[in-house]
């Protein structure tokens, strides 16, 4: 019977220590005993009243007082050779009553003159330290506010710095444990994880970018040494060329698709870039592939500076170039590229004739693998990525582009870039 009552710490090895019965974490704070905004504002706020109030009563108290003082008696009594007369310097009429009822009459008449011009007095005393009061609680609240609320304006200044690519900060706020104090530890949490997946993102592609590279090389390299082969039969030599044909497009999709995942972010180290020289280039390299489809390059390109990363900027220029070469009419095209700086931006426009677009088909032609009429493989035209790129860039320049129908045919493309500031 004994042995049922032995409690657990009896039954423990010898030497083990006891279990501790207290929790040695400390107790959270009620609700209503935390240093909320809510609290301190409701105290701020009440203390201001209270003091407001204070001091205008205090104001009224010493206005009145001085009206009060104002306020002498009306009338003296003078003895003058054994006679009793009345004087009196506020209400002089009073020596001029020949009888008791008009000195009484003019007495309470000019008691309650008096008495209005005293109140009237202490209104418009009151009004102007009201209207003083008023100011100057404004000023104070105004410089309380924006202390109590200066925590917001940190965790503003780290958001708009990771709007900018650079989510290595942190807000690490100090201060009570306040609603502030929570949001700027949530967003710190968030960061955290955004970094994390960032910085995932990026290995992956750099993996992706090494591992889809390498093999689709070494076929390449592999299918050229078999088609230099003398010895090779016909059908096998059409079997190469047909397999380094679609070895080539995959090697174009797998740049594509890393080129549209490193561009998603917005670009951090700018240069100073001419959209001009970068529609020329383009024009350079479609030159060729133009001159065999029939398709006349022609523009003026005006200097038109912009702060961003030229490679990008170039690959944007050729793949607009390339797409109005490629998708263009089988004779008498053209395709015209321009440049110009207009107030606040620069502008890069590529014009082109082509098959009829329809509006509503235009929009689709940015997503990725989307061509004219759903048309999606068995293309010689590209991969479908080209204007995917095209906007992913120019998005993380902070720029914008737009595409209209041609009437007869074709595109008209608008890319507007912010401006080089000086």
């Amino acid at each position: 019977m004994d042995d049922n009552r032995r409690s657990a710490s009896d039954e423990l090895p010898a030497g083990t220590p006891p279990k501790p019965t207290w929790d040695p974490r400390e107790a959270a704070a009620p609700y209503w005993l935390r240093p909320t905004i809510r609290i301190r504002l409701t105290l701020i706020y009440g203390g201001m009243f209270l003091m407001a109030g204070m001091v205008l009563l205090a104001i009224i108290y010493l206005l009145a007082a001085t009206a009060l003082d104002s306020f002498a008696t009306p009338f003296k009594l003078l003895e003058s050779s054994g006679t009793v007369q009345v004087a009196s310097g506020p209400c002089p009429e009073v020596s001029d009553a020949k009888t008791y009822d008009q000195f009484n009459g003019i007495l309470e008449a000019c008691i309650e003159r008096r008495r209005q011009l005293a109140l009237d007095s202490l209104l418009r005393k009151s009004l102007l330290a009201l209207l003083g009061m008023t100011v100057l609680a404004f000023a104070f609240g105004y410089v309380v506010a924006g202390r109590v609320l200066s925590p917001l304006g940190r965790i503003t200044r780290t958001a708009r710095s990771v709007a900018g690519s650079d989510l290595h900060k942190r807000i690490e706020l100090d201060g009570p444990d306040d609603e502030l104090k929570e949001l700027a530890d949530t967003f710190d949490d968030m960061l955290d994880r955004l970094d994390r997946a960032f910085n995932s993102q990026q290995r992956f592609v750099a993996n992706a970018s090494h591992e889809l590279r390498t093999p689709l090389a070494i076929n390449r390299t592999l299918l050229e040494v078999q088609l230099s082969d003398p010895e090779a039969s016909p059908e096998l030599q059409q079997l190469g060329k047909t397999l380094l044909a679609t070895n080539e497009r995959s090697e174009l999709l797998v740049e594509g698709l890393l080129l549209l995942a490193r561009s998603e972010n917005e670009i951090v180290d700018r240069k100073p870039v001419d959209l001009a020289e970068v529609a020329s280039q383009a024009m350079d390299q479609a030159r060729g592939e133009a001159q065999t489809r029939g398709v006349e390059l022609r523009g003026v390109r005006k200097p038109a500076y912009v702060q961003g990363n030229g490679v990008l900027l170039e690959r944007v220029g050729l793949n607009l170039v390339q797409n109005a070469v490629r998708y263009n009419v089988p004779e008498g095209g053209w395709v015209e590229v321009g440049t110009e700086a207009q107030p606040g931006v620069a502008v890069l426009t590529v014009a082109n004739t082509g098959p009829v677009v329809p509006a509503y088909e235009v929009d689709n032609l940015f997503e990725p693998f989307r061509r004219l009429r759903t048309e999606r493989t068995g293309s010689d035209k590209g991969v479908g990525l080209g204007l995917s790129i095209v906007r992913s860039v120019i998005r993380a320049h902070g720029g914008t582009v737009t595409a209209q129908p041609r009437e007869g045919g074709g595109l008209v493309i608008r890319v507007a870039l912010p401006m080089q500031t000086v």
